[in-house]
């Protein structure tokens, strides 16, 4: 691999990272309204 494709590597790696992050949040926070919308708080 050249060096730039290692740098793309990366950074495509951390961008993945955060977006997993964030897809985990908005299922939490979707998990959490729904729990809100049944009545079990």
């Amino acid at each position: 691999m050249k060096a730039d494709e290692v740098k793309r590597l990366k950074e495509l790696e951390r961008e993945n990272a955060r977006l997993k992050r964030i897809v985990a949040d908005k299922e939490l926070e979707a998990d959490a309204l729904r729990e809100l919308a049944r009545g079990n708080f």
